[in-house]
């Protein structure tokens, strides 16, 4: 089988969540990939060059031979497409409403808890950085994270929808800003979290990060 020619554009520290999403779809679908790094610190994504692969100059930015795209959830749902079942592993539940379910998490992680990841930043997950206790806003941002996964993940299960999806391992990152800070989590949360934090594909992201920490 000729795969196309796979690369995947990260910060270079290898701390974005969104990267690291990307990372763990790339796995689980077992597709042959390499990594480019970008260096955000000094700007790098802001020229002209990096601008020419990513629409949006940001990371992460997917390159199959000459298609590019940015945007992780984009790319979760180009790869579930472009690499189908039973082909391939799924990223997504067989189920269309829990499938819808699965974007629905995403697109709500990525657009809500800004006190949660302004306060708990990615180096709390891969640098085992400490920061002050949440303010207000933090605190009231984890309740109501508490609150919904407490709905959200059926009891006596370890995945959300009876099988493994991304929307397990995007909402483990949030959960993990709290959980590896040493914030309060309700046991099953905690443990919810610890079990998506074990996923071979999901180590594989960390051991990146801790080459470069």
């Amino acid at each position: 089988m000729r795969y196309p020619t796979i690369l995947l554009w990260s910060d270079s520290s290898f701390f974005s969540p969104y990267v690291m999403s990307v990372y763990v779809a790339l796995s689980e679908k077992g597709i042959p990939f390499s990594l480019k790094r970008v260096d955000l610190g000094s700007g790098e994504h802001q020229q002209q060059a990096y601008g020419d692969v990513s629409l949006t100059r940001r990371v992460p930015t997917l390159q199959v031979d000459n298609f590019h795209l940015s945007e992780s959830s984009a790319i979760a749902e180009y790869l579930e497409d472009r690499f189908p079942a039973p082909d391939y592993e799924r990223l997504y539940p067989r189920d269309i409403e829990k499938r819808a379910k699965a974007r629905e998490i995403q697109a709500w992680l990525r657009s809500d808890f800004m006190p949660i990841r302004q306060q708990r930043p990615t180096e709390v997950l891969f640098a085992g950085a400490r920061f002050a206790p949440l303010d207000e806003a933090g605190q009231q941002a984890a309740e109501k994270l508490i609150s919904a996964v407490e709905r959200l993940l059926p009891e006596g299960q370890q995945n959300l929808f009876g099988e493994w999806s991304i929307a397990d391992t995007d909402l483990a990152v949030m959960l993990n800003r709290l959980a590896l800070h040493g914030d309060t989590l309700p046991p099953r949360l905690a443990d919810y979290a610890h079990f998506q934090w074990q996923r071979a594909s999901v180590q594989l992201w960390l051991s990146e990060s801790s080459k470069v920490a």
